[in-house]
């Protein structure tokens, strides 16, 4: 029997304020969800075991959506690789640890696709975890969300608990992070544009030589699935959360140029590096629990980047 959050829950999304933790705010109060906890950084450290601790012990949530995370593109996590194995293993340990320790109903934890080995077959399927070698660009963050999707797992395995996984493709979306080193491929590439098109610059120059097959998905059509699944799913498989649709990154590139209203070159930097070749999931298993992605990549560009304009003028 699945353990449906009912409408009176306790919920705490942990990492409210990223896109993702936003984005599952967003859809839990669009449901009719209202008893959400939420704590900031500066509130509560997510790394600080003793502080965590005190927090499930005094507010006891009967749910809740683990979307904290440490993250950040290519560049970030080659420079940082310590850093991202270490805050992301600290929070998700002490998050797991603390809503089991406190007897939390319902634990959903989020990854991220780079969990999966670097020359997985394509699409990627679930079970294709730790058949490989992972991406060596982002293998700390790997590990770390390799690590936090099996401690639910062996509890589940160990006390019977009903904690499941999540692994989304590249998310996009309101309240993402465009910052000009640590952010994501495409938020990164609507704040160049957009930079470039303001400065009335000639070229814009990219990172690889545009050939890896990326798929993309809309942060608000991830939180609607994240909800049904906390709803309609308990196993110890992650769930793959995607669009199901690949781009090139160079055509992805002449789309958001397209959008912003670029004219200038794009020019291409092949001494930098691509990341892996392709990565597209096979998301059958959600699908055929009923739940599809809405939002086309236009569409969602569009969204992104009117967002984008109210925040960062």
């Amino acid at each position: 029997m699945i353990n449906k959050m009912h409408k009176e829950a306790k919920i705490y999304v942990a990492g409210h304020n990223g896109m993702v933790g936003s984005a599952i705010v967003r859809e839990l109060r669009k449901q009719g969800y209202e008893n959400i906890i939420t704590r900031s950084h500066s509130e509560l450290d997510l790394t600080r075991q003793d502080s965590v601790e005190k927090f499930f012990e005094s507010e006891r949530p009967d749910y809740v959506f683990l979307a904290a995370a440490k993250v950040g593109g290519i560049g970030a996590n080659s420079a940082a690789l310590a850093d991202f194995m270490y805050l992301n293993m600290m929070i998700e340990m002490n998050v797991i640890h603390s809503a089991f320790e406190n007897n939390c109903r319902k634990l959903e934890f989020l990854g991220s696709s780079c969990i999966y080995p670097r020359m997985s077959p394509q699409p990627i399927k679930e079970e294709y975890l730790l058949t490989g070698s992972l991406e060596k660009t982002n293998e700390a963050y790997a590990l770390a969300k390799i690590s936090g999707l099996k401690y639910c797992e062996f509890l589940n395995r160990q006390y019977n608990t009903d904690y499941i996984s999540v692994m989304p493709c590249n998310l996009y979306g309101i309240n993402d992070n465009y910052h000009p080193e640590h952010s994501h491929v495409l938020p990164a590439l609507i704040r160049r544009f957009h930079e470039a098109k303001i400065n009335n610059s000639e070229s814009v120059t990219c990172w690889g030589d545009g050939s890896p097959l990326r798929e993309f998905l809309y942060v608000d059509d991830l939180a609607e699935l994240c909800v049904f699944l906390m709803n309609n799913y308990s196993g110890n498989e992650t769930v793959n959360a995607g669009s199901g649709r690949e781009i090139t990154i160079k055509d992805l590139t002449g789309i958001i140029a397209n959008i912003i209203g670029y004219e200038g070159k794009i020019l291409w930097d092949t001494s930098k590096p691509n990341g892996t070749p392709r990565k597209v999931m096979d998301v059958s298993k959600a699908e055929s629990m009923g739940w599809r992605a809405k939002t086309s990549l236009k569409d969602g560009i569009r969204l992104a980047y009117k967002d984008f304009l109210s925040r960062y003028k």
